[in-house]
């Protein structure tokens, strides 16, 4: 199974579920039936587990991405880069087989392939103050 393929997937359903309003089974319901992705390289219990682990502490991982923002606000940034730095977040708060800097690592690279010029290296300062802090 690809874990970063599926953080990969979990990233593109939680921004769906920012845009749509929907709960993360309907979702992911929806995800099984009309993807072209092999899904045997998913790893769907991890998706899960990111997806409903984010919906269920989403204040307090919110609060933490909101603590280590110099000068910014979490309503300023895009919803790609929210979706991201909650993800990477959760992984370094709740994921103890996830390390920090693989979280980090991961999140920059999501950043470069799905956000602007400027995310990986904004992402890459916000964690970096979460780890230090």
């Amino acid at each position: 199974m690809n874990r970063r393929k599926s953080r990969e997937i979990a990233m593109k359903l939680l921004f769906e579920m920012t845009i749509n309003k929907e709960d993360y089974e309907e979702i992911l319901l929806n995800f099984k039936e009309n993807t072209d992705i092999n899904l045997e390289d998913l790893d769907f219990q991890y998706i899960k587990n990111i997806i409903n682990g984010i919906e269920e502490k989403k204040e307090e991982i919110d609060k933490k991405i909101q603590d280590n923002l110099k000068n910014w606000k979490l309503s300023r940034l895009s919803k790609i880069d929210i979706t991201i730095l909650r993800i990477s977040t959760y992984e370094m708060l709740y994921t103890e087989e996830v390390p920090d800097k693989v979280a980090v690592n991961e999140a920059i690279e999501l950043a470069k392939k799905y956000s602007s010029d400027n995310s990986p290296s904004f992402i890459n300062g916000v964690l970096g103050n979460m780890i230090k802090g």
